[in-house]
């Protein structure tokens, strides 16, 4: 017989995926009447895509958006279990942004949806890789080499905290080094595109 608190587990895994395959960026553009954000740009979801077609703005509240929906993820396995639980919840939502079922599984690249869990989990390793991600973004006008860098750094952190933290941040953290791997070729090769930091547009 399946118990109870397995059907809860269960439930809240899911329900955590399907938040994450909210897609904020291209909800919101539309809304704002910028077309089809998979159109455009790099074809991401996500908001640095968003701040190619609608500015510093629009991408900063698809950012919080997609932190949001983490948050709400990692505070699910809170309501169900411990902060392992809570946290391999968080990483059902960030596999919900990067393969959204809503759009056959083509979503972002993980980074925006990350540090809503790092924040729900741990403010203060949400704290050292978002200055991270900022210092080296800003230096080098490279926002996926920030979040190159944040990934690396953010199972180290987990594991101090603990195991039962440190697997699923390593999870995350390969998860989203993966999606982005053409991010980094580029980078090696020199190819990788510029931020634009564009308040509006």
């Amino acid at each position: 017989m399946i118990s109870v608190s397995f059907v809860w587990a269960v439930a809240g895994i899911i329900i955590s995926y399907l938040l994450g395959s909210i897609p904020m960026g291209l909800i919101l553009t539309r809304m704002m009447g910028k077309g089809d954000l998979r159109q455009v740009g790099s074809g991401n979801i996500g908001a640095t895509n968003v701040m190619r077609v609608g500015g510093l703005r629009m991408a900063a509240a698809t950012w919080l958006l997609d932190m949001a929906k983490a948050i709400a993820a990692v505070a699910i396995g809170y309501a169900i279990g411990d902060v392992a639980f809570a946290a391999w919840c968080g990483f059902a939502a960030i596999v919900g942004h990067c393969y959204p079922i809503w759009l056959r599984f083509r979503g972002g690249k993980g980074i925006s949806s990350m540090f809503g869990v790092l924040l729900a989990l741990n403010p203060l390793v949400f704290v050292i890789c978002g200055i991270e991600w900022l210092v080296v973004a800003l230096s080098s006008g490279y926002s996926s080499l920030g979040a190159v860098v944040a990934f690396c750094l953010m199972p180290v952190f987990g594991f101090v905290i603990g195991a039962q933290v440190g697997w699923p941040l390593l999870a995350i953290a390969l998860l989203c080094l993966w999606r982005h791997r053409e991010n980094i070729r580029r980078l090696v090769t020199g190819a990788e595109s510029k931020i634009e930091w564009k308040w509006k547009k």
